[in-house]
């Protein structure tokens, strides 16, 4: 197959990872022009311990070993994985010299093994992306890429993050020679210390999602027997969600079935949620069910807080709901979304123009809606994101 440029992805996520994340979406949209290497995410030496019987594991331990390639194959030839050997679990010691010492140590390990796989490859000129990998700041170094990238997806949220990745991030941001964020708030945050930064943001796989709208494909058996209209939210339930709008949402619309499918990934759940007679949780569901879910929704929402964090997000989730072809309801949480979506998303503010909105997308929901919002999900695929990487990519670095 034919290639352009060597890009060597840092990820964020493992590359088999049930949850579809924006790092390997990319490097597998990057690998259909270019030649790519993605470094999955590395396991730490906790991890071996608590996940050494898992499958996951299992398929990464033949390439842990140092005197191995470290490569694995995947069914796109442009496209390799790349396996680190487990490092050290340092991320719980406080910052400062101790813990950049240690993680100089982490980094070698990482950096080794992208050196040992670039010589056998006999490759000296490429790009190195890091994205969204802010726990390790400095693999770049030494390896001398002819371009270094910083790939900004998210804020940071959680404690876990926010421990060592302020300091990381920053030194990131400002040693990379560009800087790529997915949401406008996140590009301003980022350009008063990085000039060259763009905005490009994230997509969705609308082939996936659009499989909701084949005659052929079932509802998903977890919503069969929910009662109509279904009113529908498909990933992790966590901190950024409203619970205080959707008290009011949810306790004013008695006749809906508020469905939840996805994990509960926080701590702080208020109790009324978990009780409600109309709404059902069910748990966590694989990526690739993701299109008998959405087949099953008569409204999609995305019912985020309106905060400085939310203010930064742009959700893949959002043009996979129109992708499927759904109504979507959405707070007004970014209002940069609108840009990208025109009139068919009902964006709003407060739990009575969240209620009205679903009412309205109820009464609405003719053959034309649906292929509106379908012919706005595919203005924001993947396809055309790797485009606007590929004119970034030229623009600095030309063959």
């Amino acid at each position: 197959m034919q290639t352009g440029k060597t890009i060597v992805i840092l990820g964020a996520a493992r590359f088999d990872s049930r949850v579809a994340s924006t790092s390997y979406t990319l490097a597998n949209y990057l690998a259909r022009r270019h030649r790519v290497y993605y470094v999955d995410y590395p396991y730490t030496w906790r991890d071996w311990i608590m996940y050494r019987k898992n499958q996951e594991f299992s398929r990464r331990k033949p390439y842990f070993k140092r005197s191995g390639s470290g490569c694995m194959e995947t069914p796109n030839p442009n496209l390799k994985i790349l396996i680190v050997p487990p490092v050290a679990s340092i991320n719980f010691i406080p910052e400062g010299t101790v813990y950049r010492l240690l993680l100089k140590l982490v980094e070698k390990t990482i950096r080794n093994r992208i050196r040992q796989v670039l010589k056998h490859d006999e490759i000296e000129d490429f790009i190195f992306i890091n994205s969204f990998n802010f726990h390790y700041p400095k693999v770049s170094e030494g390896l001398f890429p002819k371009l270094t990238i910083y790939h900004c997806v998210d804020p940071l949220v959680v404690d876990y993050d926010l421990r060592h990745g302020r300091t990381s991030e920053e030194q990131l941001v400002r040693n990379s020679d560009v800087v790529i964020c997915t949401s406008k708030q996140l590009f301003k945050e980022k350009a008063r210390l990085n000039p060259n930064c763009y905005f490009v943001p994230n997509a969705a796989d609308i082939s996936h999602s659009a499989k909701a709208l084949d005659k052929s494909v079932q509802v998903h058996s977890s919503l069969i027997a929910v009662r109509k209209p279904v009113i529908g939210y498909f990933g992790n339930i966590e901190r950024r969600m409203d619970f205080e709008l959707l008290q009011d949402v949810i306790n004013s619309n008695p006749d809906k079935s508020f469905v939840f499918a996805g994990p509960v990934s926080c701590d702080d759940i208020p109790e009324w949620f978990l009780t409600a007679p109309n709404i059902h949780l069910t748990g966590s569901i694989p990526y690739d069910e993701m299109p008998a879910v959405l087949k099953g929704l008569d409204v999609a929402m995305i019912p985020f807080k309106k905060d400085q964090v939310s203010a930064t997000i742009f959700p893949l989730k959002l043009f996979e709901y129109l992708g499927a072809g759904r109504p979507v309801v959405a707070t007004d949480f970014n209002p940069d979304l609108k840009e990208f979506t025109g009139d068919t998303v009902s964006y709003c503010t407060g739990a009575e123009a969240f209620s009205a909105a679903i009412g309205a997308a109820l009464a609405d929901n003719d053959p034309r809606r649906v292929a509106e919002r379908v012919r706005v999900a595919e203005a924001n695929t993947w396809d055309n994101r790797a485009h606007q990487f590929d004119q970034i990519l030229e623009k600095n670095y030309p063959l």
